[in-house]
């Protein structure tokens, strides 16, 4: 398993995320749950291209301070919606290391996350998603809180990934190593 760490950007890694402080808690538990189990910590950035303030080089590209990888740990660009999407490199990457479960966590829960958790589905990887460890904002479709559950609750659990509690996603990344 690893555990896959997905935009949280200083750009957007904010308060004005669905359930931030929850959020926050719990992506920094589950990457300090995945470090002390030697589960592997694998970031994403997306990178909007230059001129758009969030691409290579940009302070809003970098990583969140309170979630930034260790040394060595890998980072993979991307400039599509799905972390998986053969231009990034991730999955063929796994599928060297011969990795088959995946544990996400990240923004936003409509695009990216939603697009890598579809994405490593049809790749055939078990997707895993911990409760409150993704969010969003609102949108002119929708509120963030709405949204947040209907991808949690409602679309993803069953059909294309297993949502689990915080306490079982720990449970899982301790029982990994």
């Amino acid at each position: 398993m690893i555990l896959l760490v997905v935009d949280t950007q200083k750009g957007i890694t904010d308060g004005r995320l669905f359930a931030f402080e929850r959020l926050r808690e719990n992506i920094k538990a589950l990457i300090a749950q995945a470090r002390k189990h030697r589960v592997e910590v694998v970031y994403v950035r997306h990178d909007d291209g230059p001129g758009t303030g969030f691409s290579v080089g940009d302070d809003e590209f970098a990583i969140f301070e309170e979630f930034a990888p260790l040394k060595g740990e890998r980072i993979f660009d991307k400039t599509v919606n799905s972390a998986l999407h053969e231009s990034t490199g991730l999955a063929g990457y796994l599928s060297e290391k011969r990795e088959t479960k995946i544990m996400i966590v990240g923004l936003q829960t409509n695009f990216c996350i939603d697009a890598t958790i579809h994405s490593g589905f049809d790749q055939g990887y078990e997707m895993i998603v911990p409760a409150y460890a993704n969010s969003t904002f609102d949108n002119d479709y929708m509120k963030k809180d709405t949204c947040y559950h209907y991808y949690n609750d409602f679309m993803w659990n069953g059909r294309y990934a297993k949502c689990v509690s915080m306490e079982e996603a720990l449970e899982m990344l301790a029982a990994d190593c």
